[in-house]
């Protein structure tokens, strides 16, 4: 069953005491640029520098206590398993986290500084889901999917919640879209809360399966996508598609070009770290493929998790 507004509501609740309440900012220079006024609901600035801590806080508390003193399990190589290996150590409970052999140094040793116990394996979705399942087999854990998860989903609608709470006066709202946990729970909490909201994502021109599924009316699985936004790689999942269906305007593809020019700007003018991912919503204004001028646009900046020494620019 889908999330409601108030599963949103009570993963707020939830998570409160642990998951920061991340600033909504602004900047004239990128308003100028875009044509429209621009609210920023900087997730780059939430623990683990994105917005994934949300989700696997709130689904990580909603353990029993039977459950949690068995742990958690996951397959990831980025964001969510450095989220849920740093919910898990906040509750005090095991965190196993399969990551592809193949994943960043940075991202490997994020997770295993936040109390992680990796295994890794062969870079197949086949290995991780393999991997994954011995793993759960073994230890009792429970497993948290990254987005294909109603309490992860919830999770992230609450970032949603906390920007309309301080800008109720929002035209639309614009997140980027991988697997769609983030778009799925940031739409509930939009057209449930504000009636006639538009919800609208970002997503990259050569990672553009979402897009794809939505034209056809069923999931297009991603296959061997290559774009920048490294954390925009996956497929919807059989929870977030329906809700994107029916919650979602339009998806927007962003030319990898757009993703780089975007996210510079916000780096230079905004002073404002934000990731490839994220600079695929700010893309969506940027390329202007959709006529947003003149409006108020709330953007989820989904993350700032960056590798310095690989910037797109360099």
């Amino acid at each position: 069953m889908s999330p409601t507004l108030l599963d949103i509501r009570q993963a707020a609740e939830r998570i409160k005491p642990y998951a920061h309440r991340t600033p909504v900012l602004t900047n004239e220079s990128l308003n100028q640029f875009v044509g429209a006024e621009l609210f920023l609901k900087c997730e780059n600035l939430q623990k683990t520098g994105a917005f994934k801590f949300r989700g696997a806080c709130n689904a990580v508390f909603s353990l029993t206590e039977e459950e949690a003193v068995r742990g958690v399990c996951t397959h990831s190589s980025g964001n969510h398993a450095q989220a849920l290996a740093l919910a898990a150590k906040i509750r005090g409970i095991p965190a196993y986290i399969v990551m592809p052999n193949n994943a960043p140094l940075v991202k490997k040793n994020a997770v295993a500084g936040y109390g992680g116990q990796i295994t890794f394996c062969e870079p197949t979705l086949e290995a991780r889901e393999s991997t994954l399942d011995r793993i759960r087999l073994d230890t009792g854990a429970s497993v948290v999917h990254p987005y294909n998860d109603e309490r992860v989903i919830s999770g992230q609608g609450t970032a949603a919640l906390e920007l309309l709470e301080d800008v109720p006066v929002l035209d639309v709202i614009i997140t980027p879209v991988g697997g769609g946990g983030l778009l799925s729970g940031t739409s509930i909490a939009a057209t449930e809360t504000i009636k006639g909201l538009r919800v609208i994502a970002g997503e990259p021109e050569l990672a553009d399966d979402a897009f794809r599924s939505m034209e056809a009316g069923k999931i297009i699985p991603s296959e061997n996508p290559k774009t920048l936004a490294d954390g925009l790689l996956t497929s919807l999942g059989t929870l977030t598609f329906p809700i994107i269906q029916k919650n979602v305007e339009r998806i927007v593809t962003v030319s990898e070009a757009g993703i780089v020019e975007a996210m510079r700007f916000v780096w230079e003018r905004a002073k404002i770290i934000i990731e490839p991912s994220s600079a695929v919503a700010i893309g969506v204004l940027w390329e202007k493929k959709i006529d947003l001028s003149r409006l108020k646009i709330g953007v989820i900046i989904s993350g700032g998790n960056v590798d310095l020494n690989k910037l797109p620019w360099q």
